[in-house]
């Protein structure tokens, strides 16, 4: 059985730990939303698939120019940031952040998070 608890902690500590992210969503790859971590003006479903389509449409290119397994994808935007994290082929997690978004902090701190999200995920 799935620990959405667990899930839910990772995305709450991800969040706190760094300044600037505003949502996150663990979703399949398919774009279906898992576990959300969200503000109310935000639908899951909605990001879900957006990035579930970034991250497709990224790892096809890194296989095409052969830079080997995708690992994440970031969205540079006027006011913020959208990275997009495979967790091996099967799922992925999405990160929402404001302009004030420290990038490299994120990078740092998704790394272990993610792995233990695949932990999660794979139990």
């Amino acid at each position: 059985m799935l620990d959405y608890d667990a899930l839910a902690v990772e995305l709450q500590k991800l969040r706190e730990n760094v300044n600037g992210v505003t949502d996150t969503v663990i979703a399949a790859s398919d774009g279906i939303p898992i576990v959300a971590d969200v503000a109310k003006n935000v639908d899951p479903s909605h990001i879900s698939a957006l990035a579930a389509a970034d991250l497709g449409i990224a790892r096809q290119a890194a296989e095409v120019i052969g830079l080997g397994t995708l690992s994440q994808t970031v969205v540079f935007g006027s006011g913020g940031y959208m990275a997009v994290y495979a967790i091996g082929r099967m799922s992925l997690m999405v990160t929402l952040g404001d302009k004030g978004l420290n990038l490299g902090r994120l990078l740092y701190e998704s790394r272990p998070v993610i792995e233990r999200v695949g932990s999660i995920l794979a139990s």
